[in-house]
């Protein structure tokens, strides 16, 4: 609220008011003054004070003026006085709103046209606080949701198409890692690699199992410690005592030549006779048919053993790895095939030492068949290594066997190949790992952080559009409603439709049609044709203002604070018609019951003393803009003495001359008929509206006396004639000679009595 106007320097008429120290403002404040006294420059201060712009103040700065504008003014719920100085204001005070000039000029229409910009404001207008709070609300959003986007392309550009190929940065960033992704790029690349060379692998074989012989060990050492089990001990001790007097291979000779013995006995070798040898029937026993048996098992199994390990083996073996290995070089290109770790050198090596020994031991058996011939630890490991060889060898084999059904799919794989759809499955897949290396993750985490700031941002920008649109849906019907309810309590002419809300490049804004006679005229975006009607040309300067009244009174009812808001309203019946400014004062005095503070400034006493009369006595105060010397200051008004009308003074006049014959008797003399008039246009409205001459009105009275259906009775209407009749005398438009009639004070004073009688209860 404003309590006082402590000081008003260096603005518009204003040279140094100080004297508003000594007066008070009210909740409903009136103040009178002369166009062109500094009315509207007390608004232009209320307007630059609620919207904390210097320029309504700085462009009405004092012609001449060496100091700059400076204005100190008293406040309610501010922190000390509220100053105005080096062109800014010290404090905000934000809960006032001003209709003047400037709020027409901006929100309604300029000279008679109205402008986008207009209807961008009224727009505005129109959606009150609640959307400036929405609409400021989604500004912010849409700033930061531009910084997200500015930062959004700063990390895109580090993730390059070096590193995403084709892929867009949102499908790069987006793609999942796969916990075998080197493993599904090595399959890829087969297949790619076995897809471009299906010729060569259609005919390349597979793998083909090795084959080393073996060394049954077992079998050896049983062979080597047979001998004859049915051979007496005795007889096989001496034989083998004799035989071991010789050289090595004796027990052979002797054998053989006991196939020589002839049937008389004889030795073969002196011809004597050896029938009476103790030794001869010892050796027949030993080298007997089992003897024979042995030596020829031993000698077949040294045959066998000679076959299954010819002295070819190794070199075969070797020739055998190096076509697989030669083999696995080309299919290892294609898929995962067993390496070929044998050491062929080993392996000829510990072969041939289990061969060469066995066929020693062998040699020695078949040469001895009756010995005990035991295995050496030697031959034992040896043939242990070598039994290790073979197992490594087979487990080789077993693996070749399952590569080979590898190596089947991947020739049927070759055959049906798909060269461009395999090169793009490595190429993602490459794209896959690289987007999920350490450092290009970190890339890819700051702008998916940052894209779903901007996101976030984004839904909450929705959600104020929606809420926003959601608002609008519900506010333009309700103040189109607001608008026309005061346009009737003005008594205007035309109403509004469709006034709609439209989304335009330039910003949001509103459109309207005046009805007029039911006909709509468009004030939207456009100029209308020439000679078509429109704003200009269909609305009088007096529905221009009270439309744009009606608009300022609509957007303070969409105001939820608007109980505690200072209204500053300046000369709002200007351009009004009689019949408008009475509800226009009647909204004046709903206004300042609900607002914290209304201050009216007008130019038209009349009007403040309607205002004045209907008002709280304890919450209203007058105050009027004076001239002082060559400038303007601000004084009490008494209202209280203004407020007496001209009808009240004539009533007066005519009653004091009734009284005592005081006063002007020709100003009194004119006064009867204008007293008349006065007191038909109110007791008659509807027969005697303004304009309406007394002549006229009596004709209508005789007519409708005639009809049956009388205005007055007779004998009224004929003595209104007689009073006009005389009172006519003293006007200028019913006697040339009014000015020099004569007046007899009798006569006068009778005329004077029949007229307040005429018109009293």
């Amino acid at each position: 609220m404003i309590n006082q106007l402590k000081l008003i320097r260096n603005i518009g008429q204003f040279d140094s008011m100080t004297a508003g120290a000594d007066t008070r403002l009210a909740q409903l404040t009136l103040i009178y003054a002369e166009n062109g006294r500094g009315k509207t420059t007390l608004s232009a201060i209320a307007r630059s004070l609620s919207i904390g712009d210097p320029l309504p103040i700085l462009e009405r700065r004092r012609l001449g003026a060496s100091h700059a504008p400076h204005v100190v003014l008293d406040c309610g719920g501010t922190s000390g006085p509220v100053i105005f100085d080096n062109g800014s204001w010290n404090q905000p005070v934000s809960n006032i709103a001003v209709f003047d000039d400037a709020f027409i000029d901006t929100n309604v229409y300029s000279g008679l046209a109205v402008g986008a910009g207009h209807r961008q404001n009224l727009h505005e207008l129109i959606l009150g606080a609640r959307s400036v709070t929405l609409g400021k609300e989604l500004q912010t959003l849409v700033d930061k949701i531009e910084e997200h986007s500015r930062k959004l392309r700063e990390k895109a550009a580090v993730v390059s198409v070096d590193l995403r190929g084709t892929l867009s940065v949102d499908e790069f960033c987006a793609l999942q890692q796969s916990p075998n992704v080197e493993e599904q790029l090595l399959t890829a690349e087969r297949k790619l690699a076995a897809a471009r060379e299906s010729d060569p692998i259609r005919s390349q074989g597979p793998f083909e199992t090795l084959d080393l012989p073996a060394f049954d060990i077992n079998a050896v050492e049983t062979l080597l410690a047979r001998n004859l089990a049915a051979l007496d001990a005795a007889a096989a001790r001496q034989v083998q005592e004799h035989v071991s007097k010789y050289a090595l291979g004796a027990e052979s000779w002797i054998s053989k030549g006991m196939q020589f013995l002839g049937a008389g006995r004889a030795c073969p070798f002196c011809a004597q006779g050896i029938g009476s040898s103790d030794v001869i029937p010892h050796y027949q026993a030993y080298f007997g048919a089992e003897y024979s048996a042995l030596k020829l098992e031993t000698a077949r199994a040294q045959t066998t053993f000679e076959q299954a390990h010819a002295g070819d083996v190794p070199a075969s073996f070797e020739r055998a790895v190096r076509v697989l290995v030669e083999r696995r070089q080309f299919w290892s290109r294609f898929a995962d095939v067993p390496e070929v770790a044998l050491d062929t050198a080993a392996i000829g090596r510990e072969w041939r030492s289990v061969r060469e020994t066995i066929l020693e031991l062998l040699k020695q058996k078949q040469a001895a068949p009756l010995d005990r011939i035991v295995v050496p630890a030697k031959l034992q490991t040896a043939a242990a290594k070598y039994a290790e060889h073979r197992t490594r060898v087979a487990e080789l084999n077993a693996s070749l066997t399952k590569a080979n059904e590898v190596i089947m799919l991947v020739k049927e794989q070759a055959a049906s190949g798909n060269i461009a759809a395999l090169t793009a499955d490595i190429s993602r897949l490459k794209v896959s790992r690289a987007r999920h290396e350490a450092a290009t993750a970190a890339l890819c985490d700051d702008y998916l952080l940052a894209k779903r700031a901007k996101l976030a941002a984004e839904e909450q920008r929705d959600a104020v559009k929606e809420a926003l649109t959601q608002y609008r849906t519900t506010a333009f019907p309700g103040f189109q409603q607001a608008i026309n309810d005061y346009l009737q309590r003005f008594n205007a002419g035309f109403r509004l439709g469709r006034v709609t809300a439209t989304n335009t490049r330039g910003g949001p804004t509103c459109s309207y049609d005046v009805l007029i006679n039911s006909i709509p005229i468009a004030v939207a975006g456009g100029s209308p044709a020439a000679g078509e009607p429109a704003f200009k040309n269909t609305l009088s300067a007096g529905d221009r203002n009270t439309l744009a009244l009606a608009f300022f009174f609509a957007s303070l009812d969409q105001d939820p604070a608007l109980a505690n808001k200072v209204v500053v309203i300046d000369d709002p019946v200007s351009s009004l018609d009689e019949h408008r400014t009475l509800t226009t004062v009647q909204e004046m005095r709903r206004l300042a019951m609900r607002a914290k503070q209304l201050v009216l400034l007008s130019h038209s006493k009349g009007f403040l003393c309607k205002v004045w009369e209907g008002a709280d006595r304890k919450a209203r105060a007058g105050l009027q803009v004076a001239r002082q010397a060559t400038g303007s200051t601000i004084a009490v008004w008494n209202v209280d003495q203004d407020a007496i009308s001209e009808q009240d003074r004539r009533h007066a006049l005519l009653r004091e001359y009734a009284r005592s014959g005081g006063g002007n008797n020709r100003e009194v003399a004119r006064g009867i008929r204008s007293l008349l008039e006065a007191y038909l246009r109110a007791a008659c409205p509807e027969h005697f509206p303004p304009e309406t001459l007394l002549g006229s009105f009596r004709e209508k009275c005789s007519q409708r006396l005639s009809a049956g259906d009388p205005i007055l009775s007779s004998e009224r209407a004929e003595e209104l004639r007689n009073i006009t009749e005389y009172a006519n005398r003293f006007h200028h438009d019913t006697n040339p000679a009014w000015e020099t009639e004569t007046i007899s004070d009798g006569e006068l004073n009778g005329y004077v009595q029949r007229a307040l009688r005429f018109i009293a209860p």
